[in-house]
């Protein structure tokens, strides 16, 4: 006998009202011209504050990169950037993983357009490998680096690989990239935008209007920085992109883009594995209750020990 997906994600009531609560709060800071009520938004952004007393064995500690933007980052160590959420799953990824984990305070949109946020992630990478013994432990090796990112983070951390690919460092040397849910699109509208179209946090309606605040004027969401595999892709074939891993939820509008850029890594001849959560929506493992966000960092602890075991 044959099964059928579930009509909704498997989320408890507590996640589902914190959903409709971000959402509201997206919602009500964006504005019909395009712009967005950015101290309403930093209002209700509750941040944490960097801790350098452990903290379940995680200390964090912020680096200023360049004060005139201001571009910084925050450093997690076991053995944005401040936002309470995402500074809870670094914590997480520095008790996890063998690794200093690093997130970068780029600049938003609408207020800073493309390519300010592919600008400012590769230039902390860059800070880093000039300024390696001033910011680092000792022990951080720059030749295991990883890249990785959630949603816009993970077009972003797409994009600085593209970069850091053509690019000389001198001790940073990319091992993998971690793509968890990346916010891609394109003019097209897919089945599964089509289907899902009234979602939280990634509605149609909210990512027209994301692109619309972050592309150059005059483009369309073809542009290369949103349809990382359409029409004006970057050819990545003769570049030494790091091994990928694309993570996809089945209650993601964005899955169907995801997938493209899985199966454009794979016809390009790059190593990528994807990894399906047919029950999870977008941004699921910022949620600590859901145990799929638990085995999601499981996978990644494997993805990560297998790239450096190749060594």
């Amino acid at each position: 006998m044959g099964t059928t997906s579930p009509a909704k994600p498997a989320i408890p009531w507590t996640t589902r009202l914190a959903l409709t609560f971000v959402s509201a709060i997206g919602d009500s800071g964006r504005r019909p011209d395009g712009t967005i009520n950015r101290r309403l938004m930093n209002f209700l952004d509750v941040k944490s504050r960097p801790n350098p007393n452990p903290v379940n064995s995680v200390s964090t500690s912020d680096v200023t990169v360049d004060p005139s933007r201001p571009l910084w980052f925050r450093g997690f160590t076991y053995l944005s950037a401040a936002s309470k959420s995402y500074d809870a799953v670094c914590r997480r990824f520095a008790r996890k993983f063998p690794a200093f984990v690093v997130s970068v305070n780029y600049r938003l949109c609408p207020e800073h357009r493309y390519p300010s946020q592919y600008d400012d992630g590769f230039d902390v990478l860059r800070f880093i490998d000039d300024h390696r013994d001033s910011v680092l432990p000792p022990n951080a090796d720059l030749s295991r680096c990883f890249l990785a990112g959630d949603s816009a983070g993970a077009n972003l951390a797409h994009h600085v690989a593209l970069r850091a690919s053509g690019s000389p460092f001198r001790f940073v040397k990319l091992l993998g990239l971690v793509s968890i849910q990346p916010f891609f699109g394109g003019e097209e509208r897919t089945e599964s935008e089509i289907r899902l179209s009234g979602s939280p946090l990634v509605s149609t309606a909210r990512t027209d209007w994301i692109w619309k605040a972050f592309l150059p004027d005059g483009s369309n969401r073809d542009h290369e920085a949103s349809n990382v595999s359409g029409p004006n892709a970057v050819d990545v074939s003769g570049l030494e992109y790091p091994d990928t891993v694309v993570v996809v939820g089945g209650f993601d509008p964005l899955q169907d883009w995801q997938r493209r850029y899985y199966d454009w890594l794979k016809k390009s001849g790059k190593e990528a594995t994807l990894v399906e959560y047919p029950n999870m929506i977008h941004a699921f493992y910022v949620f600590p209750e859901l145990p799929e966000a638990s085995q999601l960092i499981s996978q990644i602890k494997d993805f990560i020990s297998k790239r450096i075991s190749k060594i």
